[in-house]
């Protein structure tokens, strides 16, 4: 039986655990900092509306029918030896534990951000943080948000629509938000943003403080080095993309010059067999897209095609962000194509059917019912 290790449980990473836990050949070891899936995604759903978001997107490990032949390791990861084929773990417990692999999955993912962190926390560290940012902002009478995002266009549009009374403002540096995606999608959601009383500032590059960590909501002024006034507000979230990948454990050889895994585009790392790559840890293109396009099925068939001797394939990435942009709304859920066209989903069908149905049980294989925390 061959052993698989999966670094990082992120929606990728469990995503390729439930996929490989079919076979029976194969024995699935995950190590995570979290005791649960801790979703990086909608950000401004997850501020807004902690306990709605927690429902979908934080999910107990022990809760995922598809993981149950999947050993966990709560703990933070260390180092990596890859000539004998371990991984180092200091566990929950403070014990380190060496961890054996005849192939390895990295899918650490990457900081940003007070809600993308990868420090060893427990349930009840998780609930206090949702909590804490959500306190935070609607204790604000006005909020800035800086950046041209999606998690921050989520951001700014979720607040105004969940405190009609705040003046939320969003600050980005060119003509338009979302250049990563199709200029449909845009011209679609700045109207929506517009509708729920944001006030849109284009062409404003932020002067970062110099204590700047981008891991907390601040306070005001933001100065800005494209010559405008200083602005202030009670709450400042900054969303400006700043990512770092979570790869100080992982030996630098494996690393391109901005710490991101290089891999092939069979999402191999190059030079090493047997480890593979996937997720926003994965440099396999300029937006690291394999975290939002199901690349954890090419991957989970191309380890068992490794295993195998058969030939691996290959993953295209796409050449426009597509998904949700804001999130479930009262009147539905918009999903963009890469092409920006928007499907909607009713909200009736958001509960009954869309999350039910083809998330739990068809992408996660089935999930058991939450426990109260």
């Amino acid at each position: 039986m061959k052993r698989i290790v999966i670094a990082g449980l992120g929606d990728s990473g469990v995503l390729t655990a439930i996929k490989l836990a079919k076979r029976p050949d194969v024995d699935v070891v995950g190590i995570s900092a979290k005791p649960g899936l801790v979703s990086g995604q909608e950000l401004g759903w997850r501020i807004s509306r902690p306990d709605h978001w927690a429902q979908h997107n934080w999910i107990a490990f022990d809760r995922f029918r598809g993981l149950d032949r999947v050993r966990t390791v709560h703990g933070t990861l260390t180092g990596a030896d890859l000539d004998a084929r371990t991984v180092s773990v200091r566990t929950a417990h403070g014990d380190t534990a060496a961890v054996g692999y005849d192939a390895l999955v990295i899918s650490t993912g990457v900081t940003n951000g007070f809600w993308r962190q990868p420090t060893l926390q427990s349930h009840t560290e998780i609930g206090a943080d949702l909590h804490a940012a959500h306190d935070r902002l609607a204790a604000s009478a006005s909020v800035i948000v800086v950046g041209g995002g999606a998690a921050a266009v989520s951001s700014a549009a979720n607040i105004a629509r969940t405190w009609p009374a705040k003046r939320v403002e969003l600050y980005f540096p060119g003509d338009r938000a979302l250049t990563q995606y199709h200029p449909r999608t845009w011209s679609r959601i700045e109207r929506r943003l517009r509708d729920a009383g944001v006030t849109l500032r284009p062409g404003h590059r932020a002067i970062l403080p110099d204590d700047f960590t981008g891991d907390e909501i601040t306070t005001g002024p933001v100065r800005w080095s494209t010559g405008q006034p200083e602005s202030a507000a009670d709450a400042v979230l900054w969303t400006i993309g700043r990512v770092r990948p979570n790869t100080a454990w992982l030996p630098p050889e494996l690393l391109d010059d901005d710490g991101f895994v290089r891999v092939t585009p069979e999402l191999q790392v190059p030079g090493h067999r047997g480890v593979f790559a996937l997720g926003d840890v994965a440099a396999t293109d300029p937006q690291r897209s394999s975290a939002r396009n199901r690349a954890d099925g090419l991957l989970a068939d191309n380890l068992l095609a490794y295993f195998e001797g058969r030939p691996l394939r290959s993953y295209r990435p796409p050449n426009s962000r597509w998904g949700s942009i804001i999130g479930i709304q009262r009147d539905g859920l918009e999903v963009f194509a890469p092409n920006g066209r928007a499907f909607r989903f009713p909200a009736w069908s958001f509960e009954r059917v869309l999350m039910p149905v083809i998330v739990r049980r068809g992408i996660y294989r089935g999930v058991r019912d939450a426990t109260p925390r």
